[in-house]
């Protein structure tokens, strides 16, 4: 191995060390806006979680609000692209909304704090950063709008688009009922996932 391979690899394991170092602080950061809102966190806290100084945390972040805007555009565009890949490959509508449905789930489980943060701490986003939320939110919920159409063509834009929305509200629910910010266990995960999938395709599958 040459002197430049050395330098490449060292390189590349510093580059990979910081991009670990950057996810470990968006997850702490994620549990501890859900526990506290974005007002009650400090960098400090943030650096606290992950084993590092409150000033170490600017290597990868200029504020807590740029912790948050990542948290949020990141769900948000992490929603929309693997939503349309789902519907994508469903090979009918009632599969791209069975995929849907599982994906949605997936997601309410495995990340019940950008849930809550969601909710609760959107408002905290300079305007541009809230406005990009939002239109990427637009574009998932216009996924399951089409994806709904294709399974009832009578139904209207209007009605699938709140149909959709009650069915967010119903798969998003967990982290406020059970006032978790961390993933469930696997047993409680897999009986909540059945419960909440029986319940969603019930209500978004049209009356045959």
């Amino acid at each position: 191995m040459t002197a430049i391979d050395d330098a490449t690899d060292m390189r590349t394991a510093r580059e990979r060390g910081k991009a670990e170092r950057r996810q470990q602080i968006l997850d702490a950061a994620a549990v501890l806006i859900a526990e506290r809102g974005l007002a009650g966190v400090r960098l400090e806290d943030l650096g606290k979680a992950v084993g590092i100084s409150g000033p170490a945390v600017y290597r990868h972040f200029a504020n807590k609000e740029a912790v948050l805007e990542e948290l949020l555009v990141g769900i948000s565009e992490y929603l929309l692209s693997h939503g349309s890949a789902v519907v994508e490959a469903a090979p009918t509508p009632q599969a791209a909304l069975e995929s849907l449905v599982d994906f949605h789930i997936d997601f309410s489980l495995s990340k019940p704090a950008l849930i809550r943060v969601q909710g609760r701490d959107l408002a905290s986003l300079d305007d541009d950063a809230r406005r990009a939320v939002r239109h990427l939110q637009r574009r998932y919920v216009e996924i399951w709008v089409q994806v709904l159409r294709d399974l009832d063509p009578e139904l209207s834009v209007e009605d699938a688009r709140i149909k959709a929305h009650a069915g967010f509200g119903a798969l998003n629910s967990t982290p406020h009922s059970s006032g978790r910010m961390t993933p469930l266990a696997d047993a409680q995960r897999e009986r909540t996932r059945a419960v909440l999938c029986d319940m969603a395709l019930a209500a978004l599958t049209p009356p045959r």
